[in-house]
């Protein structure tokens, strides 16, 4: 059976999807990161270890920035029993001795006592090869949070070196799935970028899907089936208060958040049992039907600035990428060509991007489209055999995916490039359905 086949019957069974009985306790599932493919020249970059205090937890907070950017794939970091020293402000840094030991950059920092049980954390970045010193963070932190800082100071470097925001103090949201049919358990975790951290927001005996972060990263919006029959809930991650939003006749599924919040599109079949687009307004409670066709339209995404939803529609025959204008609910434009079998599309934060699952041959793999050439500039990213469900990351420079391993469900991201590419392999179970979280704050 053929991909395209089930997506008709996928879509067509979410309604009586059975229960299925809770066999094993909690277990979270956590991720380690396995670089799989970096840039051909990495920038060299020393990470010196931050100077401590002792109310720090012996946190090695500098290890943790080095593992992100030696992550990210654009950078190489020096060993440190290679290092020359250890400095810990920009004055102490000698550059031509790091330049001789052929280091671009030198990251150098410190980690200090605040008032009560707070922690100072300063990191500076120096420019080996013109001893230019590229700026100074100050963060404050407390022991908990120190990994969050370690974060923080990596996004720095990242955006001073490249130019472009880093993402590593972002959070991922994903499903876990342990053990085997009929005797599995779900759960839908959040977790820092880089897998580390996973709280468990959910836990449930029945299937947990399609999970989406609001705009502000306070709330999460998913399906789940606990009562039975597929509803949306929308729920905040600080408190963990939730409500159920759409339990209608049917299909409740694929909520999408509105960049403003408001709103929430959803695919719902009615007692009718087809499939299509509508918007609810999260306030009032007021439903809008968007597209009416006896096509299967579903997996909506808003686009940035929340007039259009870009959605998977099997009207022309097969599985493609269309959009529509919320307001008007005007003409459906085709947005996808090349392939018969192009979905689930995901926008850029800027909007200029479409990322979407593509078939080549009998593989389904990540693509991505610049929109303003429609019917070219498609470039497949991926090479797995079954990948699916792309999320961008908050910066535009990465895309989050769920894919197979040895048989398993497992996450992985690629640049938007691809020149980069990681695997973050789950300790136990399965993982999937990966969404990546807003910016939280200023840069």
């Amino acid at each position: 059976m053929n991909r395209a086949t089930l997506f008709h019957q996928a879509l067509r069974a979410l309604a009586c999807l059975p229960l299925l009985a809770l066999a094993t306790g909690p277990a979270r599932a956590e991720l380690q990161i396995d670089i799989t493919q970096g840039v051909s020249d990495p920038i060299p970059i020393a990470i010196v270890p931050f100077a401590r205090t002792p109310t720090d937890g012996g946190f090695d907070l500098a290890a943790v920035v080095q593992h992100d950017l030696d992550g990210s794939g654009r950078f190489r970091s020096m060993d440190r029993g290679a290092m020359l020293g250890q400095p810990q402000r920009s004055s102490e840094v000698v550059a031509a001795d790091w330049r001789a030991a052929r280091q671009d950059y030198v990251v150098v920092g410190r980690v200090s006592g605040g008032t009560g049980t707070s922690l100072n954390v300063e990191a500076e970045l120096v420019n080996a090869l013109t001893g230019q010193s590229l700026g100074l963070l100050r963060v404050t932190a407390t022991a908990g949070t120190l990994r969050t800082a370690a974060h923080q100071v990596s996004d720095f470097v990242f955006q001073r070196i490249l130019g472009t925001r880093g993402a590593f103090a972002t959070r991922i949201a994903y499903v876990a799935v342990d053990g085997a049919p009929p005797s599995q358990h779900f759960q839908l975790l959040v977790a820092d970028a880089d897998g580390e951290n996973p709280q468990v927001v959910l836990d449930s005996r029945q299937p947990i899907m399609s999970p989406a972060w609001s705009a502000d990263g306070q709330w999460l919006a998913y399906v789940s089936f606990e009562d039975h029959v597929s509803a949306v809930y929308v729920q905040e991650l600080r408190s963990g208060q939730r409500q159920r939003v759409s339990a209608r006749a049917g299909v409740n599924g694929a909520p999408a958040w509105s960049p403003d919040g408001k709103r929430l599109a959803l695919t719902l079949s009615g007692s009718g049992g087809n499939l299509d687009l509508y918007v609810l307004d999260l306030a009032s409670q007021q439903l809008a039907r968007i597209t009416d066709d006896p096509a299967i339209d579903t997996e909506p995404a808003w686009s940035a600035d929340g007039s259009q939803l870009y959605f998977t529609s099997d009207r022309s025959g097969g599985p493609q990428v269309y959009r529509v204008d919320v307001a008007t609910r005007g003409r459906v434009q085709r947005v996808t060509f090349g392939s018969s079998y192009n979905a689930r599309p995901r926008l850029s934060p800027d909007g200029k991007t479409l990322a979407f699952v593509t078939r080549e041959g009998s593989d389904y793999r990540i693509a991505v489209q610049e929109l303003g050439s429609l019917n070219g500039n498609v470039r497949v990213l991926t090479r797995g055999s079954l990948d699916e469900s792309p999320a961008f990351a908050p910066n535009g420079m990465s895309i989050l995916y769920a894919g197979r391993v040895n048989g398993r469900g497992s996450l992985a991201t690629v640049s938007v490039d691809g020149l980069v590419t990681q695997r973050l392999k789950s300790d136990r179970g399965e993982v999937r359905e990966p969404v990546w979280g807003p910016f939280s704050g200023t840069p």
